[in-house]
């Protein structure tokens, strides 16, 4: 059967504030499930707690509203039990990174089949404005009047420090690619993290707009794609190298570049310092959108359910009640 977005989508009405970022991070998936093609019934969204956790009420598909930060203990039980079915964990940087970031790492190094989709505005909407793991240094808010005093999260960071084999980013403003990313966590055997910069109109508006207007974006950011040059620029004439054990943003022409200078992003390379790299650029460097690593390795559910099929297999026991007849046994009269 082929489906539409729309086989997606439940009943329920959407009670998220207009002009939120969710709303757009909930079409994409949407429509990214349509393109891959599973049946809403093979499928199973988790959630935690905080706005974005509402998304799998939205769903047409199984879904589970889990509590704070635990939505990733409940998804590796729902995909090692039942590996045959597509988990997504929806989650957010508070809900995912405060009292959840024990629960998302080890689901990260254990690697997991899960699609992570971890949208991160830098800001508690839910309980009312107060700053997250996410929230920069100095950030004020309603819980830190006068600043926060500590450095955040970069959950790039976070996900390749505990061995992660997908990362990816994307923004709310950006549906095509955002599906795209969507799409490809979805192939990705393995924990499938995507971390979406989406907007709080109400306690955190405007918090990526550096990187998201349109006016800037190209200038700002660069989107990676495996196997092409490292482009970016409103006129793509920018591009990065290597400068020693750094990158270096430069402009094609000058200064004795030319595009044969420009890296090569791969994707697939096994090695993650360049994807981290990569993940971590700011200030003069662009920020980097799209996939920025996708390697293959073994997966924690596939593991689990081979070893107990190999366990099974040496036993002479497949049943309790082979168990129970098996070595000396005795009757009472």
């Amino acid at each position: 059967m082929t489906y539409s977005p729309k086989d997606y989508k439940s009943d329920q009405y959407v009670r998220w504030c207009p002009g939120c970022g969710d709303h757009a991070v909930l079409s994409c998936l949407h429509k990214a499930m349509a393109e891959i093609g599973t049946s809403p019934d093979n499928m199973a969204v988790i959630s935690g707690i905080g706005c974005s956790s509402r998304l799998p009420y939205y769903m047409n598909t199984y879904g589970f509203h889990t509590i704070h930060g635990r939505g990733a203990a409940i998804a590796t039980g729902v995909k090692t039990a039942r590996p045959d079915i597509s988990v997504w964990l929806v989650t957010g940087d508070g809900d995912c990174l405060a009292i959840g970031g024990n629960h998302f790492i080890h689901a990260v190094r254990r690697n997991v089949d899960l699609n992570v989709v971890l949208m991160n505005n830098k800001i508690y909407g839910l309980t009312k404005g107060q700053y997250s793991p996410t929230s920069d240094r100095g950030f004020v808010s309603k819980s830190s009047p006068y600043g926060t005093v500590e450095d955040p999260f970069v959950p790039a960071e976070l996900t390749l420090g505990a061995r992660g084999n997908f990362f990816a980013r994307g923004i709310d403003t950006d549906a095509a690619n955002l599906t795209a990313i969507f799409a490809a966590s979805a192939r990705h055997r393995g924990a499938a993290v995507t971390e979406v910069l989406v907007n709080c109109v109400i306690f955190n508006n405007g918090t990526h707009t550096g990187i998201t207007d349109r006016e800037v974006r190209a200038e700002r950011s660069i989107f990676l794609r495996h196997g092409e040059k490292m482009i970016f620029g409103k006129n793509r004439d920018k591009g990065l190298v290597l400068d020693g054990l750094k990158l270096k943003a430069v402009t094609i022409g000058e200064d004795g570049y030319t595009m044969d200078d420009i890296l090569v992003h791969d994707a697939h390379e096994r090695d993650n310092t360049l994807h981290l790299m990569l993940a971590m650029m700011s200030g003069d460097l662009p920020v980097a959108l799209g996939i920025i690593r996708d390697v293959d390795a073994p997966t924690y559910d596939e593991s689990v359910h081979q070893q107990i099929a190999e366990v099974k297999a040496k036993k002479k026991a497949h049943s309790l009640r082979d168990m129970l007849l098996s070595g000396d046994t005795w009757e009472v009269k």
